[in-house]
């Protein structure tokens, strides 16, 4: 330890002491939310309403833990399905109507999406993460990557 003059473990202190700007919600709250939002999501789909599903889809993403998987995994649903219902030509036309925190989510969605190949179809996905990704830049990437709320 010579080589450092500053001890940055003293500096930084203990990381739980920072709070996440996380809304608490109960678990009944999440799932009334979660409800709600599917049926808005089904609601525009049907209407052919594409980008307000998808921003709708991606509007309160599902944060927590072990508790709240089951809500995650409607809510990941509910995405890919508005994902697959977009061809792929209006990829770059709804992404560019998005703002970046729901770029941030929509990145963090597909690459939960591409964890489970068996669930969801990753040649939608891929799609979607290359159309993304050249609009957006690397940096939702490393936002991503670096968040420690995970959808």
């Amino acid at each position: 330890m010579a080589h450092r003059r500053v001890d940055v473990d003293e500096i930084i202190g203990d990381e739980d002491q920072y709070e996440d700007d996380v809304v608490q919600y109960s678990v009944a709250d999440l799932e009334n939310i979660s409800n709600v939002k599917t049926q808005d999501v089904r609601n525009y789909l049907q209407r052919g309403d594409f980008v307000n599903a998808l921003a709708r889809a991606l509007d309160q993403p599902c944060y927590g833990g072990a508790e709240v998987e089951p809500l995650k995994n409607i809510a990941m649903q509910n995405i890919f399905q508005v994902l697959s219902s977009i061809r792929p030509t209006d990829i770059p036309q709804i992404v560019g109507l998005l703002n970046s925190q729901q770029i941030d989510t929509l990145v963090k969605y597909i690459y939960k999406g591409l964890a489970s190949p068996a669930v969801f179809n990753s040649n939608i996905l891929l799609s979607w993460h290359e159309k993304v990704i050249e609009l957006s830049g690397p940096g939702s990437i490393a936002r991503c990557l670096t968040d420690r709320r995970l959808v």
